[in-house]
């Protein structure tokens, strides 16, 4: 018995060791001063992608790539990839509500993506859906709205598979997620979705840039 309660104790104890650790990890950008800024949370596709998007948004001071639309505690990259944890990639948006509101943030998310799949192309399943998270009931308002208007706008033969979904819990990527754009300029991926992708968002919405 005491063997066995040994092993549970120790067991125990790197776990809550290996969650210290890993909420120390908190991002060097969540980590500035976003004082006063409100936040949004979407999920479009790849996160890097929509990083990229909202950061390019005047008003927005800072995007943060992650996690959030699942129910496990503390998802890792890998796990959120195999799909089977319920969370989808997503972005934490800090912005000044005196410079843009959550309506023009709703017209970025839909701007910038095809909201009739799981996914963006190449990256399709739950981890990749569409997803406009709301804190509030004027958010849900909004969200609710802007679906049904795009929905009857004729852009689509399909239907909007976006969800609104309440926001719960976020969970902050890997550092070397954050910034992947910027930092991975002669990445494949970057080259080859990334970067294209954002600049059909710049050119569809030059007013909205910074």
């Amino acid at each position: 018995m005491k063997l066995k309660s040994l092993s549970v104790f120790l067991f125990s104890a790197l776990f809550l060791l290996s969650s210290c650790s890993r909420a120390q990890k908190k991002t060097k950008k969540a980590q500035a001063n976003l004082a006063g800024l409100t936040k949004a949370y979407f999920a479009s596709g790849c996160f890097w992608c929509v990083e990229e998007v909202f950061e390019s948004v005047k008003g927005v001071k800072e995007v943060v790539s992650g996690y959030a639309g699942g129910k496990s505690l503390n998802p890792t990259y890998e796990e959120v990839g195999s799909g089977r944890t319920g969370h989808a990639e997503a972005v934490e948006v800090y912005y000044d509500p005196k410079v843009v509101d959550f309506k023009t943030l709703v017209k970025v998310f839909y701007g910038s993506q095809d909201p009739t799949t799981i996914g963006q192309a190449p990256d399709f399943g739950p981890q990749y859906r569409s997803i406009i998270f709301y804190s509030n009931p004027e958010e849900k308002a909004i969200a609710d709205a802007a679906k049904a208007e795009v929905a009857k706008s004729g852009m689509y033969k399909k239907p909007i598979v976006t969800e609104i979904t309440k926001f719960e819990k976020f969970y902050d990527a890997e550092d070397y997620h954050q910034d992947y754009v910027k930092n991975n300029p002669s990445q494949s991926y970057v080259v080859g979705v990334s970067v294209p992708r954002f600049q059909r968002f710049k050119k569809k919405f030059p007013e909205l840039l910074k």
